[in-house]
């Protein structure tokens, strides 16, 4: 009679090696066998041997002998592999890229990057990657008001963690000679005017479609206040140089915007001035000079794209071109980075990376891999209509990508020890992975009292299966709960639908605190996992988890997802 294992491995090969023409490798093959027949885990060590012999016969077989073969012993196996296989998306092309493209990722150094800021860089990094160039990080710090000194380290480790291929990096702190001397030129031009009205006067007289007063003064003069405003003879609020704009403009906020203003403190960590340009005259400034052809962000920037286009119409450049997406929300974590900040100074946080935020040094903590990041927004994509961020996608996206790596373990939350009567001494062999065996075991010694969560002891007596040793019969609740041997067969447990349950033998585990965004779960795990620091786990029936911190009083690990 053939041995199902054999056999088993032999179809798996077979399907390896016609679907990728190549001869597969062992690992692969025994992991595609006992992640579809659990069952066969206990004769992994059988199976390490027999794989040699499986892939030897397979490597002796032509293409079309292996593919007949398959068909003969598993032909459901040549039907799946014959469905069409899920595209993956592709973004839209961008016009006058064919020879290249100069993007930039611009953030405000005012706390780290979270999620909203991924979608904007990963978008630019891919572009420059499919069509070649440059990748510019500009760090757009020219409002003292949002700097924050540590912030300018955190935003190049967030993107160096994000793997974004940047080539040159920009601080607009450093170029404020460069934005005088086209805040000159701009007045020279007839583009700009200094403007000394009170705000409320001047807003009025824009909403009113009126001319301020002070767009009459000749260029000289303006000139000459400019250079005040730059010297510190004006006081904040006393003088703004505006871009001369159409006061016909039907929406106001194009009407005359603001180009610099005064300020006076807070005082800048990089430099010393008291004239800072605003948003929409150095990102124009620096948009030309820096050579970007391309500026993807969000649609909420297409009344700064018309702004900007004043700036460069009156110097007499071409404008990069513009792509704007809509909104993405992003349920169930905190992105204000004020409120984060507020939250951490009040202690309601532990700090940037506390996992109920949205920083993706938080996402790291949880044990989010970066290409789960990248690949979730790209497949968001760079489409006009406003979605909702998936964390199911995320999740999935990271699931395929740690899930083999990960190596298994048990964590016992709220544990109670139960004494099971009549059952023989006895070590599980549990497999660190069940698609590696070559990676070990986890040995579990079983001697008569073990560890089981509460949760499950609380929903009735009954038949449980410990997973990876034998089924036990639980009867009584509480303090009266008992169980006793059931015997080793893993068909009467299915039989008997009993659920299969993580345990660790009394005394044997050690202490673990699983950081969720709900909470805290104390509980106890394997003592391997100690050696998994920093690494990314799965805590069998639980989830993923990322283990922080190993010290004498236990492992602190934190949730990233089922």
């Amino acid at each position: 009679m053939e041995d199902p294992l054999r056999r088993a491995l032999l179809v798996f090969a077979l399907q390896n090696a016609v679907k990728h023409q190549s001869i597969p490798k062992a690992g692969t093959v025994i992991g595609m066998v006992m992640g579809k027949y659990p069952e066969m885990k206990p004769r992994a060590k059988e199976a390490t041997a027999l794989v040699k012999e499986v892939i030897e016969e397979v490597s002796l077989l032509s293409p079309v002998e292996r593919a007949h073969r398959l068909e003969s012993m598993a032909p459901e196996l040549v039907e799946e592999m014959s469905r069409p296989r899920e595209q993956i998306r592709v973004l839209p092309a961008l016009e006058k890229a064919e020879k290249g493209v100069v993007m930039r990722f611009a953030p405000n150094p005012s706390g780290p990057l979270h999620l909203g800021h991924a979608r904007a860089a990963v978008l630019n990094d891919a572009y420059v990657r499919r069509y070649g160039g440059r990748y510019v990080l500009r760090i757009e710090d020219t409002d003292p008001k949002r700097v924050d000194p540590q912030a300018y380290d955190m935003v190049r480790e967030d993107i160096e963690w994000l793997g974004l291929a940047i080539h040159d990096v920009v601080y607009q702190s450093d170029r404020f000679d460069l934005y005088y001397q086209y805040g000159r030129d701009l007045i020279e031009r007839g583009g700009a005017y200094v403007c000394t009205c009170d705000s409320e006067r001047f807003r009025a007289m824009k909403l009113a479609r009126k001319e301020c007063p002070c767009r009459g003064r000749s260029i000289e003069e303006d000139l000459e206040m400019f250079e005040k405003m730059r010297e510190g003879e004006y006081s904040e609020g006393e003088a703004t140089l505006r871009v001369r704009t159409d006061l016909e403009h039907p929406d106001p906020a194009m009407r005359d915007y603001p180009a610099f203003r005064i300020l006076k403190s807070p005082p800048h960590p990089r430099m010393d001035a008291c004239l800072y340009p605003l948003m929409n005259f150095s990102v124009a400034i620096d948009d030309h000079l820096l050579g970007i052809t391309h500026v993807i962000r969000g649609k909420d920037h297409i009344a700064n794209t018309r702004r900007q286009r004043y700036i460069f119409d009156y110097f007499g450049w071409e404008p990069p071109v513009y792509r704007h997406y809509g909104r993405m929300g992003i349920e169930g974590v905190v992105l204000s980075t004020s409120q984060m900040r507020a939250g951490i100074a009040a202690g309601e946080y532990q700090g940037w990376d506390d996992i109920r935020l949205g920083t993706l040094r938080a996402m790291a903590r949880r044990g989010i891999a970066p290409e789960a990041v990248r690949e979730a927004v790209l497949d968001i994509g760079i489409g006009e209509t406003d979605i909702s961020f998936s964390w199911e996608n995320l999740f999935a996206r990271n699931k395929a990508v740690i899930d083999p790596v990960a190596n298994r373990y048990f964590f016992v939350p709220d544990p109670v020890p139960v004494k099971v009567q009549g059952a023989p001494d006895h070590v599980a062999h549990a497999l660190l992975h069940p698609a590696h065996p070559e990676r070990g075991t986890r040995d579990l010694h079983f001697t008569g009292q073990i560890l089981l969560p509460r949760e499950d002891l609380e929903k009735g007596s009954g038949m449980i299966r410990l997973k990876d040793l034998f089924n036990i019969e639980i009867s009584g609740q509480g303090a009266d709960i008992s169980a006793c041997f059931a015997g080793e067969s893993l068909a009467d447990a299915r039989a008997r639908k009993a659920p299969i349950i993580q345990w660790l033998p009394k005394g044997a585990g050690i202490p673990c605190t699983l950081v969720t965004p709900a909470g805290d779960r104390a509980g106890m795990c394997e003592p391997g996992v100690a050696e998994e620091l920093g690494s990314v786990v799965q805590f069998e029936r639980v989830g993923f988890a990322r283990i922080d911190a190993v010290n004498p009083e236990g492992i602190i690990a934190y949730f990233t997802h089922r």
